[in-house]
């Protein structure tokens, strides 16, 4: 038999090669972008830009909240920065209130940021660092917080969670003037840090085989940088690490688990750089003190500042969900500063899910709630129960405590303790639950953002005078006053000459005198005044003196007062007798 036809093809059945790998450069660098830390860094940062919008739109022009405080405290950054630069001894010898020694010691520095200050001069350049780090401030809460709940053995969720609720809380919505207080996440960082560094976590308890000793120095390097960045958080910052370190010792000693050499050096050597920190922050300030002894807040002062029980539960007026609702709580609780601080309600109703529905134990779960309780009775000052006097007034007694005018701050350690125990119920709901009900879980960090999203106003920074470039120092600047002195505070970032004008957490006496005196200058009383403190030029800036105590300073007659004056589209300036022509 013929067969006939095409004979018949055999296909091949070899696999297909594989596409081929990238290279080792390639993989490095998508495993960085993916990896947890990348991620939580880059979700910090888009979160913080969005919770503060607009402070980035504008960030040369506008300031974030008001041009009283945050203007002095960008004047804050560049003038450590500049004292760095050019001469590092006369860092505590600021230009502003001049002649008073001392004088960057008259209120939290912020020096923590002195590096950030090293780059640029001038008013622009201040106003664009000063909006950088605003935004920063917010980002490293998130990453702290987040940082910590997980070392403490929580899951990324409720890690999540913990940062948004820590870095949106709306009580640091009547703080965005305020940028000390802001700057909080290096609290959360340096627990973390010391935590996984001493190989111990909430949930597992310490395992000294995971003990680190390099994240032990890194740890307390960065509880140093929170402590330079101002007294009024890092003073209580700095006792609740005492109390930290007090039942670590004593647990030790209980229970005697090994304790590496390397360990115990690590602890010694950070501890040194942080109580280094402390002397060399704690000297001037000690300085002033005993120059000025009514710097120090007595316990009737405390009554303005001290929030009621119900202030915990009040938002800010420019939180977009809570503020017109509240704005009748806000009302009733009159117009004493700072106590409007609210932690969030989901964070609040978290918290007490956690209470009874936790990853932690039950012990664990009732420590933190009576922490919670604790730090709120203390934060309440002297409307805490009998009037405070066995609750805040026992960290009174303590040094530091009296150079704190505000005991609503502590507002942060509760924000943070309720973080931790709302992160016990989201990760034991997100083991627990569901996949659909996991993925709902996955929104809960939008409910605290949400309780942050905000109306904050940023309003532009008044221009300078040309002529304040050249007038000759040590000069004053009209007009003058604790709210509104850093305008030419910052103004004078590009060349620092001294100047009488300073704004602070108080008011020097001399600088007061001058500045009622200046009320009706050009006269012979104010200009000897002036002429025995060393002025050589006033500047009276038209705009911003109308309507204020000092706008007869426009019209002023130098007759029979040996002054110059010099008049200019944007200003006056008053030339003392030894001014050059």
């Amino acid at each position: 038999m013929i067969v006939t036809g095409a004979a018949p093809t055999i296909e091949s059945t070899a696999a297909p090669s594989p596409p081929p790998e990238p290279p080792r450069r390639r993989r490095r660098a998508l495993a960085v972008l993916r990896h947890e830390w990348t991620l939580v860094v880059l979700g910090a940062l888009a979160l913080a830009a969005v919770v503060t919008w607009p402070t980035l739109r504008h960030p040369t022009r506008t300031i974030p909240s008001d041009t009283g405080d945050p203007t002095m405290q960008a004047w804050q950054m560049a003038w450590s920065g500049h004292a760095l630069r050019t001469d590092p001894s006369s860092l505590w010898q600021a230009n502003a209130f001049h002649p008073e020694p001392n004088s960057f010691a008259f209120t939290d520095t912020l020096l923590g940021y002195a590096p950030a200050g090293l780059i640029g001069t001038g008013p622009a350049a201040g106003l664009l660092r000063y909006n950088i780090v605003f935004v920063l401030a917010v980002a490293l809460a998130f990453v702290g917080a987040y940082a910590l709940v997980r070392q403490l053995g929580a899951g990324r969720v409720a890690g999540a969670f913990a940062g948004a609720a820590f870095a949106c809380a709306p009580w640091r919505l009547a703080q965005a003037g305020h940028l000390q207080v802001l700057s909080t996440g290096g609290i959360a960082l340096a627990l973390a840090m010391l935590a996984r560094g001493h190989g111990w976590s909430l949930r597992h308890g310490y395992r000294p085989s995971l003990a680190r000793p390099g994240w032990v120095v890194g740890g307390w390097c960065v509880a140093a940088w929170q402590l330079s960045l101002g007294f009024g958080i890092g003073v209580p910052f700095g006792y609740a690490l005492a109390l930290v370190c007090v039942v670590a010792v004593l647990g030790w000693l209980w229970r005697r688990p090994p304790l590496s050499r390397r360990l115990v050096l690590a602890d010694g050597a950070g501890l040194a750089v942080f109580l280094a920190v402390a002397g060399f922050m704690a000297r001037p300030y000690l300085l002033v003190a005993e120059q000025f002894p009514y710097v120090r807040r007595s316990w009737e002062d405390l009554q303005w500042s001290s929030p009621p029980l119900r202030g915990f539960f009040t938002s800010p007026g420019t939180s977009i969900v809570w503020g017109d609702l509240f704005a009748g709580a806000r009302a009733d609780l009159g117009h004493r500063g700072e106590v409007s601080l609210l932690p969030g309600f989901a964070l609040y109703g978290l918290a007490a899910v956690g209470v009874v529905l936790s990853i932690w134990t039950l012990r664990q779960r009732l420590l933190l709630a009576a922490a919670v309780i604790a730090s709120i009775v203390l934060a309440m000052g002297t409307e805490g129960p009998g009037g405070g006097r066995y609750t805040y007034g026992l960290l009174y007694a303590l040094p530091g405590f009296d150079g704190i005018r505000t005991p609503g701050r502590l507002v942060v350690w509760t924000t943070l303790l309720l973080a931790v125990l709302a992160a016990g119920a989201v990760a034991r709901l997100v083991v627990a639950g569901t996949k659909p009900v996991r993925l709902a879980l996955v929104l809960l960090p939008l409910l605290v953002v949400a309780e942050g999203l905000n109306t904050t106003p940023h309003p532009p920074m008044p221009t300078a005078p040309p002529i304040l470039a050249t007038a000759p120092a040590p000069m004053l600047v009209l007009p003058s006053g604790a709210t509104i002195d850093g305008i030419p505070m910052l103004w004078t970032t590009d060349r620092f000459p001294p100047m009488v004008n300073g704004a602070a957490a108080f008011t020097p006496q001399r600088q007061n005198a001058i500045r009622e005196a200046t009320v009706t200058f050009p006269d012979a009383d104010s200009v000897a005044l002036l002429r025995a403190t060393g002025v050589r030029s006033v500047v009276v800036v038209r705009d911003a003196v109308r309507g204020t105590p000092y706008e007869g300073t426009l019209t002023g007659r130098t007759d029979g007062l040996s002054l110059r004056r010099v008049d200019t589209p944007e200003a006056v300036v008053y030339l003392l007798p030894d001014a050059p022509p």
